[in-house]
């Protein structure tokens, strides 16, 4: 883990969740929360002002079911679905479930291959595909098919890692960001998201646009910079920022030309 300092007073926070702040499991049911992290984040989210969110792939109602009361800003569905203030009201960014058409579609997809994995999420359907790798690209082109035989227009198939989420064009996880970024609490501020995997390009995206950092986990994601090993590496950052904050560590910030290599634009 690198020795990452940032001014809280100036900078907002934006984590994906799985495979960033939690191990990838078999299934996405099969995650643990570790109790360090719920503590984690709420040190971290008094620490910076109110400006962190998490910004997942997950519904809204997944992401407290994992975190339990800490109900924090948080946006589900790849931008679908928002949570602007802590414990408020969800706002639907993206209009409705998918069309029972398509999800009949996509059942029948799902019981015709062994180790396909049907998710509905509710403004989006993610199909993983992680107990049958070789599906791949093969199973891309039934799931455009799909969707293009439906008539349904502004509906995308967005790649994972080893899942295919199906979703409304018009929102991403750079959208996410965006809407968070209007906020009071975030305003002015310079965002760091940090997330693994292709679908937080368009928050990388975002972020990088704005001044701020992309920070990737376990790969190089541009435009992100590779900066943590893997979500224990993360996991372990968050936890040394709290501790700082609650033991009222005064340490020096990192002058501004060295955070252009972790992740900055110049």
């Amino acid at each position: 883990m690198k020795n990452l300092a940032l001014d809280s007073a100036s900078h907002a926070l934006f984590f994906d969740i799985d495979g960033t702040l939690l191990d990838i499991a078999a299934r996405p049911d099969d995650v643990s929360v570790p109790a360090s992290l719920k503590t984690g984040l709420q040190q971290l989210t008094r620490k910076f002002g109110g400006a962190l969110a998490l910004v997942s792939g997950r519904s809204i109602r997944d992401i407290d079911r994992l975190f339990g009361d800490l109900k924090p800003r948080a946006s589900g569905c790849h931008g679908g679905e928002l949570r602007l203030l802590p414990g408020g009201d969800v706002f639907m960014a993206a209009s409705g479930r998918l069309p029972p058409g398509i999800m009949d579609n996509l059942k029948r997809l799902a019981a015709s291959h062994r180790g396909l994995l049907l998710e509905d999420k509710g403004v989006c359907v993610a199909v993983h595909y992680r107990a049958a790798p070789t599906l791949g690209a093969a199973l891309r082109y039934e799931l455009e098919g799909i969707i293009a035989r439906s008539g349904e227009v502004g509906l995308t198939v967005l790649p994972g890692r080893l899942v295919y989420e199906i979703k409304r064009n018009h929102v991403d996880k750079g959208t996410a960001v965006a809407a968070f970024m209007r906020l009071p609490a975030f305003a002015g501020r310079r965002p760091v998201f940090i997330g693994d995997d292709i679908t937080d390009i368009a928050a990388f995206t975002v972020v990088k646009r704005e001044g701020g950092g992309a920070w990737s986990v376990g790969r190089e994601l541009a435009p992100a910079t590779r900066i943590f090993d893997d979500a224990s590496d993360v996991r372990a950052w968050i936890a040394a920022e709290a501790r700082a904050y609650v033991q009222g560590d005064a340490r020096t910030e990192r002058p501004a030309a060295a955070t252009t290599a972790a992740g900055y634009g110049t």
